[in-house]
């Protein structure tokens, strides 16, 4: 009778010992999980590429009135330095199909938070902010965005995605001051990207 009992106890303790286990590991991949989601928030998160242009029709809807400059993007070179930015400027609602540099060239106004590898493609624009308020910059393709004013990079207001087949990738929005501002694309997988800024509401 002992002998069984401890045989009974034993089994329980490696049950329990499996189950506790098991608990762990689920939690720690669920802390993982979340902690990877809040890193690639900012830079845009793979789950949001549904609203880029996969699996769209061939007749998309039109976009927001706000949005109507996307669909007509005009070719720029983005700035490596800052002398370069003169001739490289943002106007709201009107957005540049950006020829980016490469990061290892990049010498930004601010460093970015993630300023990419080498191998990536990285570039500055200048903004002249008409009046305070907060401006949403969008971009077509993921890649860590800061926006810079007053020698310090701004912290962002709000973060989301575009309209679904929009070809919007991500946008975020800025709290800014009249003046000049400069909008820093870091860490982008591809040398080519769609950009545009607006004023909200």
């Amino acid at each position: 009778m002992a002998i069984t009992k401890q045989i009974a106890l034993k089994s329980v303790a490696v049950l329990s010992l499996g189950l506790t286990m098991a608990v762990g590991t689920s939690a720690g991949r669920a802390a993982a999980a979340q902690a990877g989601e809040a890193g690639q928030m900012q830079a845009g998160a793979p789950h949001h590429a549904g609203h880029g242009m996969q699996n769209c029709p061939k007749e998309a809807a039109p976009l927001p009135e706000p949005l109507k400059g996307w669909a007509q993007p005009a070719p720029v070179t983005a700035a490596a330095t800052s002398r370069d930015l003169e001739s490289v400027r943002l106007t709201a609602g009107k957005a540049v199909a950006a020829h980016l540099r490469s990061t290892a060239d990049m010498q930004y106004v601010v460093r970015p938070e993630q300023p990419g590898g080498k191998v990536s493609s990285s570039g500055m624009f200048a903004f002249d902010v008409p009046a305070a308020g907060t401006y949403r910059v969008m971009l077509g393709n993921r890649a860590w965005l800061d926006v810079v004013q007053g020698g310090k990079a701004i912290l962002s207001s709000g973060h989301n995605h575009g309209p679904a087949c929009s070809g919007i990738g991500k946008m975020v929005d800025f709290p800014l001051e009249a003046g000049r501002a400069v909008v820093e694309v870091s860490g982008s997988g591809k040398p080519d990207m769609t950009l545009m800024v607006i004023r909200t509401p």
